[in-house]
């Protein structure tokens, strides 16, 4: 069983498939009658690790365990049969030497809330400017459309950078990637502060385009965090809670900015104190959380949370091609279909979200705080779905069921079905995605929405997320890492990037191709 973590109290999942160094036990099999590998070697498509057969040999030193059979669910079934070699003993592998063992830290709920808090903090930026676009044309002296980009630098920054940040994420680390993220979030803040005068415009762009940077590093992790730091029962909410931070950070940029920056125009000096009010507060906010994320943030736990990410870790990064990588994605006719669907749908949401003041406006003048809580209803009710979803998904994995909370469910169906290509890199294809939507959709739609009227621009919105919709339906479900964990090896296991610098000697792992009925 897992030793503790001296550095941080590592434990052993509860309910989490068993570690690499386990032995499988033939279903059913009676205490002490279990079988070893047959005369002629080991199964096809056995699992080897360090040159071991699973089903060899050493498969006799489970002949003294057993125990009364219970009934279990299918996953548990088969991890069942995945048994320790005893109580405070670990099974040997090749002449003797301990095999890799899985475990949970419990670091990652710190790990997990810092992003979560700076991902908000990037978020609110993203659209504190467009709930209250009206106010900071008046202030600033410029066009809708100046504000409008503001929110679409976001998206416009992203596609070109997504590349070489999910190349830094790779072969850098995450622990690097966080730090970028963080700081540059919180340096973009502190350069807004220094543009409250209403003819610096163009230094709250600079700042905005810093955060919109930033961003390129926050997006693409949370599926990583989740991969790295969670073990199988527990990553799809990790996935969901880390992008719920992001969605919160939403929320509260629909709903603050009204609130402390009210239409005071015909006094322009109130206006620009209370623009600095809210400038400040989110700059000193993101300066702690840079601290914090410098402090307490970590590349990874000192064992991998499941079998699946112990297989990817101890894969030789030598091997590993981010050229190939990409390719190997863009061939996935499944990942293809989601990329599209995802563009679709969280393209939708960034354009509503930042015409949303327009479109109230258009209806209900000076309803500045109401556009606010409307966005907010919004965001809360995608956040509700999006743990619900979480919570499902660990336990289900019926990933095409669902298009409530379709940020987080998109991270995590794509690492699925895309395992064991990278997590970073299969994220920033779908925010990129997202993004060039996005930008299309927040063009198109204002554009209609001032020729004719927010009616037109709405339709516009649901004829495209109907196709999304249709898209979605018909992807095929090939849950790639859900069945490494659970024993079942259908795919060929290749490199995959180091996790960190750092990392110590790989260690060979081998999964050889097989089908479900050879388990």
């Amino acid at each position: 069983m897992a030793r503790p973590d001296d550095e941080e109290g590592a434990v052993l999942a509860p309910g989490h498939p068993l570690a690499k160094g386990y032995l499988p036990v033939p279903r059913g099999a009676p205490a002490g009658e279990e079988s070893v590998a047959p005369p002629n070697g080991p199964r096809a498509g056995c699992l080897q690790l360090n040159g071991v057969p699973r089903d060899g040999p050493a498969a006799a030193a489970l002949g003294a365990l057993g125990g009364p059979q219970t009934s279990l669910a299918p996953e548990e079934e088969t991890q069942a049969r995945l048994l320790p070699a005893g109580p405070g003993e670990e099974t040997p592998g090749a002449e003797g030497a301990p095999l890799p063992r899985t475990a949970l830290s419990a670091r990652r709920f710190v790990v997990l809330l810092i992003f979560s808090l700076y991902s908000l903090v990037n978020a609110f930026q993203w659209i504190q400017y467009s709930i209250i676009s009206n106010v900071f044309e008046g202030f600033y002296g410029v066009s809708l459309l100046h504000i409008d980009w503001l929110s679409m630098v976001y998206m416009l920054f992203y596609v070109p950078l997504i590349f070489p940040a999910t190349w830094l994420l790779d072969t850098r680390g995450l622990r690097l990637t966080a730090l970028l993220g963080s700081g540059l979030n919180c340096l973009g803040a502190w350069i807004k502060c220094g543009s409250v005068q209403q003819h610096l415009f163009w230094v709250t762009m600079l700042g905005q385009c810093l955060c919109s940077v930033a961003q390129v590093f926050i997006l693409g992790l949370p599926s990583r965090i989740a991969s790295v730091w969670f073990g199988p029962k527990e990553v799809s909410t990790a996935c969901a809670t880390a992008v719920l931070g992001n969605q919160l950070g939403t929320a509260v940029g629909f709903l603050l900015p009204p609130v402390l920056v009210p239409n005071t125009q015909n006094n322009t000096n109130l206006l620009a104190c209370n623009i600095s009010t809210m400038f400040y507060g989110t700059s000193a906010v993101a300066t702690l959380l840079f601290i914090l994320t410098a402090i307490a943030f970590k590349e990874k736990p000192q064992y991998p949370p499941s079998q699946s990410r112990a297989a990817l870790q101890d894969s030789p990064p030598a091997e590993y091609s981010y050229k190939t990588s990409i390719r190997n994605l863009f061939r996935n006719i499944p990942f293809i279909l989601l990329l599209i669907s995802y563009g679709i749908m969280t393209g939708a949401f960034y354009s509503v979200s930042t015409l949303l003041n327009q479109m109230i406006l258009h209806y209900y003048e000076g309803e500045e705080v109401n556009a606010g809580r409307i966005g907010l209803t919004l965001v809360v009710a995608g956040m509700v779905g999006s743990v619900l979803c979480g919570l499902w998904l660990d336990y289900t994995k019926t990933y095409n069921f669902f298009m409530t909370g379709y940020l987080p469910l998109g991270f995590e169906f794509a690492v699925e079905i895309t395992y064991p290509e990278s997590e970073g890199t299969s994220s920033g294809l779908l925010n990129a995605s997202a993004q060039i939507f996005g930008i299309l959709f927040t063009l198109a739609q204002g554009k209609l929405t001032s020729d004719y009227d927010p009616r037109v621009g709405n339709i516009f919105l649901c004829v495209w997320m109907l196709i999304g919709i249709i898209l979605t339906a018909l992807i095929k479900s090939d849950l790639r890492r859900h069945n490494i964990n659970i024993g079942i090896t259908n795919i060929d296991i290749k490199a995959v990037p180091v996790d960190s610098p750092t990392d110590q000697e790989p260690k060979t792992v081998m999964l050889s191709k097989q089908s479900e009925s050879a388990i």
